[in-house]
């Protein structure tokens, strides 16, 4: 009672506890009234009876019937006192033993707990908070976001408004704030004003809401808005939004460029400064069988190879690895050289066959379009027929049916297809498809969408050469924009770092400081005052003061920033 006494203070300014309270304090003004009349009758009875007790007494008579206790000292002896008495004993076994202690827990004990969580999430950001990142839905791309924004510490928090997952997020250590997303003041009080910028990730109706909301407190502060539908991104943008990411097409597109079809060609993949980072497939061309130092590249066009892609394993380079027909080079230089490579690896890997899309929902229908656009021809698999006539436009054919089906498939053109792109919404149909596709043709190359990171190494082990997550696609496009640089997008869980050069690492060569043995990153490109560097050797110095460009995932930044920046 101390503790429900002390709460009771605290908590008497939430609306839906004060609600609640006035309910019950009602019905505790009724059961009140009741035994005020029962005693008066009991008095008037008695009185017929000849029996006379004290105001006291009857109220006290009143309690112990309604009760049920029936102490028995007091009682009626005509039948009209003990029909009296009935009557008594059955309103109180439904008003004290039923409606009462169901009445304290609906509108008093359970609002309290309620208000007490209410009140254990946080709804405004600690003062003097600046320069963090709101986000309005911890989703999938949140959860991959705020693994970089802890990696950098960067001060993030997730507006949430329901109040469950509001304290899901709050027992799993997320900065969570609760509050309304269509409440100016929920906003203000996560201090918008001084905020980098805010991510509005919900859904696309929810989202124009909210980019009114904040555009009346906080004009100038950088939204960026996800678009589920492409036909809203006008919508979005006109309502206030700097930055709107139609994700699912970009995710379509960016599978598209990861497809062997036609020619050899690199297809540049992210910028930094002028110069170009690219994938360059070389299934079929004179570089396949040779060691990395045999290629030559460097000396005849120019430009650097920083990693290979090996089935989905992004390798660093040391010189010394033999390529393979899986081998996808990663390659950064000037459009020119680019263009340069490109027109002697024209001729190789040609395979005049249409490329096979595993279903043609947003992300499939978007990479089909992609497709069509640069001239590649498209073979579409998918259950649903009205989907199937939705793509047509940009296919060579439509097959409508289970893509599990051997003959289906085989019309299809598995057997001659240069390349199949699966894009279901579904990871275990993707890595059942991936693994069906790899033992019907060895050749093939596999590119996957995924849902979850935990089935990224399924799905490469079932064969599958390059994975892009929706989640991971929308981090990298809302980081890119928040540090102002072009949105490169390497593959699943790789990205690129741009960091000043730790003092211990300062005057040291590369091979002096060990950074790829140690950590596993590339280093692509060092950056003095205004000049970029990327021929690299291993007696390059890293200068004092210098930007360095490395390339991997964020473990392997976590153990750099271990082993070098903790050394500080």
């Amino acid at each position: 009672m101390k503790f429900v006494g002390s709460q009771l203070a605290y908590y008497m300014d939430d609306r839906d506890f004060k609600k609640n309270s006035k309910i019950l304090l009602k019905y505790l003004a009724l059961l009140g009234a009741v035994i005020i009349i029962f005693s008066i009758l009991f008095h008037l009875i008695m009185g017929i009876e000849g029996q006379d007790h004290s105001w006291v007494t009857g109220f006290y008579w009143t309690l112990t019937v309604m009760s049920t206790l029936g102490f028995g000292d007091i009682t009626f002896a005509s039948d009209l006192g003990r029909a009296f008495s009935i009557v008594v004993l059955l309103s109180g076994i439904f008003m004290l033993l039923i409606v009462l202690p169901f009445a304290f827990i609906r509108h008093f004990y359970v609002p309290l707990l309620e208000s007490k969580n209410k009140n254990k999430v946080p709804r405004q950001t600690p003062t003097g908070t600046k320069n963090h990142i709101l986000i309005c839905s911890y989703d999938v791309i949140a959860r991959d976001l705020t693994e970089r924004f802890k990696q950098e510490g960067t001060p993030y928090y997730v507006i949430e408004n329901d109040l469950e997952k509001a304290l899901k997020n709050y027992d799993n250590q997320v900065p969570v704030l609760f509050g309304e997303l269509d409440n100016k003041e929920t906003f203000s009080l996560a201090n918008i004003k001084d905020a980098k910028l805010i991510l509005v990730n919900r859904g696309d109706i929810v989202n124009t809401k909210i980019i009114l909301t904040i555009r009346e407190i906080a004009p100038t502060i950088p939204i960026i808005a996800i678009a589920a539908d492409i036909d809203s991104v006008d919508v979005q943008q006109l309502s206030g939004a700097d930055h709107v990411l139609p994700l699912k097409k970009w995710l379509g597109e960016q599978l598209a460029n990861r497809v062997n079809a036609q020619h050899a060609k690199s297809q540049p993949i992210g910028q930094y400064e002028d110069l170009l980072i690219a994938e360059l497939p070389i299934h079929n061309t004179p570089l396949v069988s040779k060691i990395i130092r045999e290629t030559n590249l460097r000396q005849d066009f120019g430009i650097s190879i920083v990693g290979i892609w090996e089935r989905g394993r992004l390798q660093p380079i040391t010189g010394h690895e033999k390529l393979t027909h899986d081998s996808v080079l990663v390659i950064i230089g000037n459009k020119k050289q680019l263009h340069n490579i490109d027109e002697i690896f024209h001729d190789y890997n040609v395979n005049p066959n249409p490329v096979l899309l595993i279903g043609a929902g947003s992300v499939g229908s978007a990479a089909a379009e992609s497709l069509y656009k640069n001239g590649v021809l498209v073979n579409v698999v998918d259950k649903d027929p009205e989907v199937c006539k939705k793509v047509s436009p940009f296919c060579n054919q439509v097959f409508v049916g289970d893509a599990s089906d051997y003959k289906l498939l085989k019309r299809a053109g598995i057997m001659e297809a240069p390349s199949v792109l699966l894009s279901t919404h579904d990871d275990t149909m993707n890595i059942y498809l991936a693994s069906y596709c790899r033992q019907l043709n060895k050749e093939l190359r596999i590119v996957s969408r995924i849902s979850e990171a935990r089935n990224i190494d399924i799905i490469h082990k079932a064969g599958a050469n390059f994975v892009l997550s929706y989640s991971n696609l929308g981090s990298e496009a809302v980081l890119s924009i928040s540090k102002g640089q072009e949105l490169t997008v390497l593959g699943e869980g790789i990205t690129l770092f741009i960091i000043r050069i730790p003092q211990s690492l300062e005057g040291k060569s590369l091979a002096e400081s060990g950074i790829g043995a140690k950590t596993g990153l590339s280093v692509i490109a060092l950056k003095e005052k205004s000049e970029v560097l990327t021929r690299l050797s291993p007696d390059t110095i890293l200068p004092k003061g210098a930007e360095i460009v490395l390339l991997g995932t964020i473990e392997m930044k976590r153990e750099f920033n271990k082993i070098y920046v903790k050394a500080d």
